[in-house]
């Protein structure tokens, strides 16, 4: 059986309460169907030791920015970057399969702003998205969405 693995970051706890409720998700899913995949976490700080991947990924990423409007007036990412730069090292990025991306629609055209940034940086296409910690069918989505493509692969 595949899994879904995933990494993430989470600042403010709710990228964390939204893959918590997944894995209980993925746990019910498995136990109705052992085919359904389960999803596997790995959460990446400014403390996490940089290593080689050796599986491939989907990437949750938060967006926090200071300054700019992420458009045309520039942008710096903020508290996210260890992630970023996670991804970055040695191969890691071509094994990252998809990033869903959270954020909080009142802020318009930079909701999602660095699951966009990532998805150019790396390659990888954006699968997903939901807003702060996200509702139950955004979760049955987001795991249909994924396992869609583990699936696949």
């Amino acid at each position: 059986m595949k899994e879904i693995y995933i990494l993430y970051i989470s600042i403010e706890g709710n990228t964390q309460s939204f893959l918590d409720r997944l894995c209980r998700y993925s746990n019910q899913q498995n136990a109705i169907n052992s085919d359904k995949p389960l999803v596997k976490l790995r959460e990446i700080t400014d403390q996490t030791d940089f290593e080689d991947e050796q599986e491939k990924f989907f990437a949750f990423v938060p967006t926090y920015l200071d300054g700019g409007n992420g458009i045309d007036s520039g942008v710096k990412e903020l508290m996210t970057n260890s992630l970023g730069e996670y991804i970055a090292f040695h191969n890691n990025s071509r094994l990252c399969i998809g990033i869903v991306g959270s954020g909080n629609m009142n802020f318009n055209e930079q909701y999602c702003l660095t699951a966009r940034r990532y998805s150019k940086k790396f390659d990888a296409p954006v699968i997903d998205d939901y807003e702060l910690r996200g509702t139950s069918a955004d979760i049955e989505r987001i795991y249909n969405n994924m396992a869609g493509i583990i699936k696949e692969q």
